[in-house]
């Protein structure tokens, strides 16, 4: 007798499949990402609310990374989290860009350069992490694309035409035009 299975083959057309579950390190790295907003928020010195904010977008990215990508054996040198995030998620990369270029006032931040930040772009930043975090979380809630198929497609025998691409689906029905409308009696 064989085992049973815990999952049907087939999701119920009107059940929609769950996400799968992600990686502890992913979850965890999220969980930091929101402590860093929260206590960004709580900091008046705006060189320590951007820097901070920026973390928190930095373990966002982590994140993702953790729950889209392996760990590569041999590495030739460190690769930026922004970097990688637009490889791995290129649906992320405007924000990976965005962060990327921000990176050098958050280090100017931490060094406690005087006037590293502005009231306002710490204050945008945070905004915009908490902006990223939802982008995030609602990118991972959706199952990973699947992997490209390794194998290429069957040859051909030499001489065999290739197969007819498929027929044009056809364009929507068209309505009949109404008829004009009489027009209105002129009142005297």
């Amino acid at each position: 007798m064989g085992a049973l299975r815990a999952m049907p083959d087939r999701v119920p057309a009107t059940q929609l499949p769950l996400p799968p579950a992600l990686p502890p390190a992913a979850t965890q790295l999220l969980d930091q990402a929101h402590r860093a907003l929260r206590e960004a928020t709580g900091h008046t010195d705006p060189r320590q609310r951007y820097a901070t904010a920026h973390l928190g977008a930095l373990r966002a990215a982590a994140g993702v990374l953790a729950a889209r990508t392996r760990p590569e054996p041999a590495r030739r040198r460190p690769r930026s989290a922004w970097v990688l995030l637009g490889q791995v998620a290129p649906e992320l990369g405007e924000w990976a860009t965005f962060f990327a270029a921000g990176a050098s006032k958050r280090a100017a931040a931490e060094a406690g350069l005087s006037h590293a930040v502005t009231e306002r772009e710490a204050d945008d930043l945070v905004r915009d992490v908490g902006a990223f975090l939802v982008v995030v979380e609602n990118f991972l809630a959706t199952p990973p694309p699947p992997p490209p198929d390794a194998s290429p497609p069957p040859a051909r025998p030499w001489g065999t035409p290739p197969p007819s691409p498929r027929p044009p689906p056809p364009p929507p029905p068209t309505r009949a035009p109404l008829p004009p409308s009489p027009a209105p009696a002129p009142s005297h």
